[in-house]
């Protein structure tokens, strides 16, 4: 369990953050630039030594303001990778991977790691020769041979491109599922988070405004106020029942439902969190016939929240929340009201999957 309850005031910005998270995982800290995510993770990390308060993992205390205990950085062994690489010039990759690592390092730990992150082949190069991608991968791999007790990333890909930042993405999702090792993540794309997290935190002007399992903050308010209501949805999570060919996998979400996806990447038997856009969901009075949509679920309104021009509908699908943005003309003439009994109609290819485990 990963403790954090501190208070920092620094030139007219004060951060009060408090939050549990289970470890290991990925804990996403999520929200706007300046929102204090990268302020935070320095206090986890011992880079700055004025904070009040207590931070605490696994049992072990690393900050008790109130008990005058305040580790020293080099203590925590937390490794850091930030939004640069910071490797060394001089060094070739080996010697950038091999800084800092232990004297006697845990036996096959290198070759598992170089492995891992696809170095193997740049082992003898200089981060001149190197992609932005390649950089960040070794220097993920320089604080995982540090042997951390926990990983913090701060914004990771920000430097990258696109191309780059999907090049680097498949690595972390490695990272996680193979290491049994808590990980901080600090970004303020939610497609990131959607792909890697496993419990988000989400800020606000340096508070907490939602802390969780990602598919019980994705409907939060103050996450939906971030992300706009373009990017607003349910995530959900399930487990591939079928593979239907080369195009469409079954996964089922529930003791009665399942959601038809596109099967690219997918395995049986493999735990995959989908992502149900707000704007892509149709809802029905009555069971549709004759169309194309593969996905037909039948739910229960749970609420309808008036945004504006549109509304916002909850629907419960055999126990998992998901949201639809309807107009408000459709809410009244549907009679959409808590407890009414509709289907909720989607296309396979809107639904975003993203693996959470091997297979």
């Amino acid at each position: 369990m990963l403790q954090i309850d501190v208070s920092l005031q620094r030139r007219g910005f004060r951060l009060e953050a408090r939050f549990d998270a289970p470890t290991p995982g990925v804990i996403a800290l999520f929200g706007r630039s300046g929102c204090g995510k990268s302020t935070l993770v320095n206090l986890v990390a011992g880079l700055i030594g004025n904070g009040a308060g207590r931070i605490a993992l696994d049992g072990e205390c690393w900050l008790d303001s109130s008990s005058g205990i305040r580790v020293a950085a080099e203590r925590r062994r937390i490794g850091y990778v930030f939004q640069e690489a910071r490797l060394f010039p001089h060094y070739s990759v080996r010697g950038n991977l091999l800084y800092g690592a232990p004297r006697a390092p845990r036996a096959g730990l290198f070759d598992d790691v170089v492995s891992l992150l696809g170095l193997a082949a740049l082992l003898q190069r200089r981060p001149t020769a190197l992609s932005g991608g390649e950089r960040q991968r070794v220097a993920l791999g320089r604080a995982l041979l540090a042997e951390p007790r926990l990983l913090l990333l701060d914004e990771p890909l920000a430097s990258l491109d696109q191309s780059r930042r999907d090049e680097v993405l498949p690595f972390l999702e490695r990272l996680r599922d193979h290491f049994a090792l808590p990980m901080v993540y600090v970004s303020h794309q939610f497609d990131e988070v959607l792909r890697l997290a496993t419990h988000l935190v989400v800020m606000d002007e340096g508070r907490v405004a939602a802390a969780g399992e990602v598919g019980a903050v994705s409907l939060h308010p103050a996450l939906r106020a971030i992300v706009g209501p373009e990017a607003v949805g349910a995530v959900i999570q399930g487990r591939v029942a079928r593979v239907d060919g080369e195009d469409l996998a079954t996964v089922d979400v529930g003791p009665t439902s399942s959601v038809r996806v596109a099967a690219e990447g997918l395995v049986m038997g493999q735990s995959v969190r989908l992502q149900l856009l707000a704007r892509d969901l149709i809802l029905a009075t009555t069971e549709p016939q004759g169309l194309s949509v593969r996905n037909q679920l039948r739910g229960r309104v749970v609420s309808v929240l008036s945004e504006g021009p549109a509304d916002l509908v909850e629907i419960d699908i055999d126990g998992h929340r998901v949201l639809s943005r309807v107009t408000t003309a459709a809410t009244r003439e549907l009679k959409l009201v808590p407890g009414r009994e509709i289907w909720v109609l989607v296309k396979a290819v809107s639904v975003s999957q993203h693996s959470m485990a091997p297979g």
